[in-house]
């Protein structure tokens, strides 16, 4: 299987910040790549280079073939762009919006015209296609965003956080879409802070911060890095937080987690059953009432919170602690 994309030593600058810092991954065809990062990490200006929107500073890195670079006119026509807000004109209708991207891409007002229509019944669309696009709630935006990104049948698709304000629903509802343009053979980079997301979609992920490399691997090979289990139980009462807190330090084989609002705690351990024994065990002998208590393997969000040493955005707590 040959890379439909690959990335040698990326490195961009912004004055005194370097945004991408020898970044190398490749992808691929018919794969889905996530890269996962805190906010500044490098994952859009990673998606910019390689959508030729800006060019790197050093390196290289090919896409369908072409060079980002020397061959930046003719990749864009291999390419397909959704970005973080939806990139569409909210005074046409859906339909226009779609014909106007294909009359871009030189397919001709026929061609623009039968694909607008094909990706409007695609995407559940076709009831909304004369409707002007300001009147469409968020997850219509999205959709309609993708499909513009599809109009020229790329078979390379970059996606910059796509779900982004998206309700459940809607979220779920765009996966089940991007699973089915991947089983159709559309290679996709995907930049995610939700974990969810990736562990659906991805095939591998590569993890980035400060705009370098730091974890990479399939959703199991990263949450085997961390290791172990998690016990995670719930107190009864506020007041019997900190106490739970350092009863459990004794058995953590790194940091405890305490969420106060929801009185939750998390404990990663390596021994699983026999530990989640005795750690009820020593609650019971501190007087401390737990309310609900479980074993589960690790997250993506722990392997974020491990490598990062932040959490997630779309998981972090008022108040959390760690």
């Amino acid at each position: 299987m040959s890379d439909a994309i690959t990335a040698e030593g990326l490195v961009k600058k912004f004055g005194e910040v370097t945004a991408l810092d020898e970044l190398s991954f490749s992808v691929p065809q018919g794969t889905v790549l996530a890269l996962l990062g805190p906010n500044g990490a490098g994952k859009t200006t990673a998606v910019r280079v390689l959508t030729t929107l800006l060019p790197p500073d050093a390196g290289s890195a090919t896409v369908a073939g072409f060079d980002v670079v020397g061959d930046a006119r003719r990749l864009r026509a291999h390419i397909g762009l959704s970005g973080q807000y939806a990139a569409v004109d909210e005074h046409l209708t859906g339909a226009e919006n779609l014909e106007m991207v294909g009359r871009l891409y030189h397919l001709g007002a026929k061609r623009s015209r039968a694909r607008a229509r094909e990706l409007l019944e695609r995407f559940d669309l076709a009831g909304a296609a004369d409707r002007p696009v300001k009147g469409y709630s968020g997850g219509m935006r999205r959709r309609i965003d993708l499909a513009g990104a599809l109009v020229a049948d790329p078979p390379v698709l970059f996606l910059d956080e796509p779900t982004t304000g998206l309700d459940p629903r809607a979220r779920t509802a765009l996966w089940d879409t991007i699973l089915e343009l991947v089983a159709g053979g559309t290679t996709l980079l995907l930049t995610t802070q939700y974990m969810e997301e990736a562990d659906r979609l991805a095939d591998r992920i590569l993890v980035i911060d400060h705009g370098g490399a730091i974890a990479r691997g399939t959703p199991d090979e990263l949450k085997d890095q961390v290791g172990g289990n998690r016990i995670e139980l719930t107190v009864s009462d506020a007041a019997e937080l900190e106490t739970a807190r350092e009863t459990l330090a004794w058995v953590a084989v790194g940091a405890v987690r305490t969420v106060p609002e929801s009185l939750q705690i998390t404990v990663p351990v390596t021994d699983g059953p026999e530990a989640l024994r005795h750690v009820l065990g020593r609650l019971a002998d501190a007087g401390v009432r737990v309310r609900d208590a479980g074993l589960r393997r690790p997250t993506l969000d722990d392997v974020y919170l491990t490598l990062t040493g932040r959490r997630t955005p779309d998981t972090e707590p008022q108040g959390a602690t760690r």
